[in-house]
């Protein structure tokens, strides 16, 4: 009986031993699991640019962003060059204009015609000095007005025609002056002394004010 006895004792201590030893094992492992917390999550955005820059081979999605920017075609720089450009050309195309009131071909056109129509009229009738002259002065004026209009549309200057036009306005006042003072008639050599001198003084006006004046969209 004595030796069952000191057995069940032994046998009693070894259990509470094993079963001692399981719970420091387990209070240890514990404590190993609170010492050591998970490594903290990163955030969206800097996950996604990561991966972004990896899927296109670039390790560091800042260094392909800032290389992205330096490699725009139109940066700040450009902008404000580009700027200056157009303002000098505005400057410049402004500059080829002048101030008068009316452009030069809004009469000049309507007066050559009128002077060649003469011209080629008198034709029928005499084939002399002054018909022959009106022709010829009026195919002028009708060729340097049309030019005039054709340059100012391309924004150039066209002071030459206006002033060719004004010498032969000048020749034709002339021409009709000595036509009256030797036939004292009122048409047409005082018709067209009149209207001359009248078309002589608007291209003058025109010349002195540096030419013909600029379209609507560049005032």
């Amino acid at each position: 009986m004595a030796a069952a006895a000191s057995t069940a004792t032994q046998s009693q201590l070894s259990c509470f031993s094993s079963i001692n030893r399981n719970l420091h094992q387990l209070h240890l492992h514990r404590r190993c699991f609170i010492s050591f917390p998970s490594s903290p999550r990163l955030p969206k955005f800097s996950i996604v640019m990561s991966a972004e820059g990896r899927a296109r081979g670039n390790p560091d999605p800042y260094k392909g962003y800032e290389s992205a920017s330096k490699s725009m075609p139109y940066g700040e720089d450009t902008i404000v060059e580009e700027s200056s450009k157009n303002a000098d050309l505005f400057v410049e195309k402004k500059s080829v204009y002048g101030s008068a009131m009316i452009h030069d071909f809004c009469f000049g056109i309507p007066f050559g015609g009128l002077v060649l129509s003469g011209g080629l009229i008198g034709l029928l009738f005499s084939r002399s000095y002054a018909t022959f002259s009106g022709v010829l002065i009026g195919g002028g004026l009708l060729a340097f007005s049309t030019y005039s209009l054709k340059i100012w549309r391309q924004g150039k200057s066209s002071l030459p025609f206006v002033f060719g036009q004004a010498v032969l306005s000048a020749a034709l006042l002339w021409m009709n002056i000595e036509v009256y003072s030797l036939t004292k008639s009122l048409l047409p050599a005082g018709f067209f002394a009149a209207i001359s001198a009248a078309m002589l003084c608007f291209y003058i006006h025109v010349f002195i004010s540096g030419g013909n004046p600029p379209p609507k969209k560049l005032h």
